[in-house]
């Protein structure tokens, strides 16, 4: 496992990381004794990024990974997490510095933590990013020790730029795959010229890049692939990045006959993610240990060539880009 600097923090982390939302919540069933075993996997594989937030199953998630944490020895892995999504309402006002505190302070207690290591404002609302003083919360908390860096996870592209405007913002979270490609056009060369790091989430676009779904997969109902399928709980693009289910699983089969040899698709599909020096770190998901061990062995994947990346963007210009590129 190679480890990339954490933008301009001083911390080097795994390339591969382990997002923690699957073990919270929204995911379908969480069974706590698979996920803590995914937690080891990932762990043991040499993984040593954790992302989660605070609203993942109402803590649970970041609970999880204290337990598992707490009975291990030797070098702890860096911790991100979230906050702002708590709130009843998303409105600017709401990301006060009052509010803010109570959520770190929440979060430190589920961790286990004195310091967090990396809080993320949450997908806050658009117009959060032209108001100064919530930044200078995030100053305040990181002045009181209560954080050691902060950063945002943002929606959309515009945001990450105008996020990284804020000199203390040291890391970006975006959705970024094979089809979520728009990042890589300005932001990511804005952001490398910045120092900030960029963490890319939804790698496998919700398991579409996986290609184990087809049109008779069946989600459970607690699953967001089935209840936000169209935006219905929060932003649509957070649920397969965006791209219709069934345009989605067309442009997995003219991807399928790009991966060789004995890999599988979903960890070819976290190498091209690699393939981008500004990317610091990918957080796919794992329920279990089998999951957690494929996806970190994509680290040892060997380059991608100039031809099956082109023939990947190609993918993503005549089928996925009319549907997510301007949006998002």
């Amino acid at each position: 496992m190679r480890a990339r600097k954490f933008g301009r923090t001083g911390h080097e982390v795994s390339e591969i990381g382990f997002g923690a939302w699957a073990i919270g919540a929204s995911w379908g069933e969480v069974n706590d004794d698979e996920a803590l075993e995914a937690l080891h996997a990932a762990l043991d594989a040499g993984v040593t990024f954790l992302d989660t937030a605070d609203v993942y199953g109402d803590g649970h998630s970041e609970k999880l990974i204290a337990r598992a944490i707490g009975s291990r020895s030797g070098a702890r892995p860096f911790i991100a997490t979230k906050a702002g999504r708590r709130l009843p309402e998303q409105t600017v006002a709401g990301y006060s510095y009052d509010n803010l505190a109570s959520y770190v302070d929440r979060s430190r207690r589920n961790l286990e933590m004195d310091t967090l290591d990396l809080v993320q404002l949450h997908c806050p609302p658009t117009d959060l990013y032209y108001q100064p003083q919530v930044f200078e919360s995030l100053d305040r908390l990181k002045a009181e020790g209560r954080i050691r860096d902060y950063g945002v996870s943002v929606e959309r592209v515009e945001e990450a730029l105008k996020a990284i405007e804020f000199p203390g913002v040291a890391s970006v979270q975006i959705i970024f795959n094979a089809f979520r490609q728009r990042p890589s056009e300005l932001f990511f060369e804005r952001a490398k010229a910045k120092g900030v790091a960029i963490i890319a989430r939804v790698p496998l676009a919700s398991g579409l890049l996986s290609g184990k779904f087809s049109r008779e997969t069946q989600f459970a109902a607690t699953d967001h692939r089935l209840f936000n399928r169209n935006g219905e709980a929060f932003d649509v693009g957070e649920t397969f990045a965006g791209v219709p289910y069934e345009v989605g699983l067309e442009a997995v089969e003219r991807i399928r006959p790009l991966v060789s040899g004995d890999t599988v698709m979903a960890r070819f599909a976290l190498r091209w993610i690699l393939m981008f020096d500004a990317v610091t770190v990918a957080i796919p998901g794992a329920r279990n240990p089998a999951q957690a061990r494929s996806n970190a062995a994509a680290a040892d994947l060997p380059a991608l060539s100039d031809e099956t990346m082109a023939e990947i963007s190609a993918v993503y210009d005549t089928l996925i880009k009319p549907f997510v590129h301007q949006r998002w």
